[in-house]
């Protein structure tokens, strides 16, 4: 506990235009990997535009690692087919999360992301303070892949007793 910094929740909320893997369409479902924490969303059966609207819930101990997503076809009787994949970085958001900005106004934009070759970022992201809490909305472009995006919202969670951000 004492080498936990806090919990990122990652809300996955949908994927746009994604690759087809099977006759006409895809059931895809996303993995979300860093270090040797594995989570995994629910399959959306036929649909290249799936909407999960699901909690992934990451321990962080070390910000430097890149948070890497997968996206895969669900098959019955094959190994399932990659359907594209992204990592991105969390420190950015880090530094928001660490400037302690509880009066600013809810919709605030703190920062901006721009797209990169250092990252999957499909358009600018921003991190903004809403709600009393600082959140960052981003679409990833999927790599290894002919198309697809996938839409995730960024939340920190603090937790009694860890470390926290205060490095």
């Amino acid at each position: 506990m004492e080498h936990l910094l806090g919990l990122l929740r990652i809300h996955v909320h949908r994927g746009v235009n994604l690759a087809v893997r099977d006759v006409r369409s895809s059931d895809p479902y996303v993995i979300v990997r860093m270090g040797k924490q594995k989570l995994k969303t629910r399959v959306v059966k036929r649909n290249v535009n799936p909407e999960w609207n699901e909690d992934l819930t990451l321990s962080i101990a070390d910000p430097n690692l890149p948070i890497k997503l997968s996206v895969y076809d669900k098959d019955t009787f094959t190994l399932d087919d990659k359907m594209g994949d992204a990592e991105f970085d969390i420190r950015p958001f880090l530094e928001a999360v660490k400037m302690r900005l509880e009066s600013l106004p809810s919709g605030t934009i703190i920062t901006r992301v721009k797209p990169s070759r250092e990252n999957c970022l499909a358009e600018e992201s921003y991190i903004i303070w809403g709600n009393g809490k600082v959140v960052q909305n981003m679409f990833l472009r999927l790599r290894n892949v002919e198309c697809g995006e996938v839409e995730l919202q960024l939340q920190w969670v603090d937790i009694p007793g860890s470390r926290g951000l205060e490095m």
